[in-house]
């Protein structure tokens, strides 16, 4: 299936990955009580963070999201990524997200699928944060010539 104006699109794939994710952070909250939070969790499991999930589980989480990406990729589809051209680009973008997420209290799996469907008013801010800065930075670095 094809989109107006988005010939790579890939809804149905899209719309199974939004299932999935929707069932995980639901298994997750509902067998531990825990937000699904990937930043929060990465934490967890590389000890910046004494709370959360217990160690162990953090780790779980950590490799299931390794595991079910290359056992996509084997079995289901080749997963074909597209990363910056610059490392530097790459190095800048992971440590600005990092702090983001660590000043906003969560990333956008915490926010925007666990806070959201919550309707927790500081996820919707922060929600509305990511998806603004996102379009931002895009233009921007679209009108700078480095957008790929």
């Amino acid at each position: 299936m094809t989109l107006p104006g988005f010939p790579n699109a890939m809804p149905l794939e899209g719309f199974v990955g939004g299932l999935l994710i929707g069932l995980a952070a639901a298994l997750m909250l509902l067998g531990s009580g825990r937000i699904a939070g990937i930043s929060g969790i990465a934490a967890r499991a590389m000890t910046l963070s004494k709370s959360g999930a217990p160690l162990p589980v953090a780790w779980l989480f950590i490799v299931g999201l390794l595991l079910g990406a290359l056992l996509v990729n084997t079995f289901i589809m080749p997963i074909d990524a597209e990363f910056p051209p610059a490392t530097w680009m790459l190095i800048a973008g992971g440590l600005i997200v990092g702090f983001g997420t660590r000043l906003g209290s969560g990333c956008t799996s915490g926010h925007g699928v666990c806070g959201m469907s919550r309707l927790s008013p500081r996820s919707l801010v922060a929600t509305a944060t990511f998806i603004t800065s996102g379009i931002a930075t895009v233009a921007f670095a679209n009108m700078l010539g480095w957008g790929w």
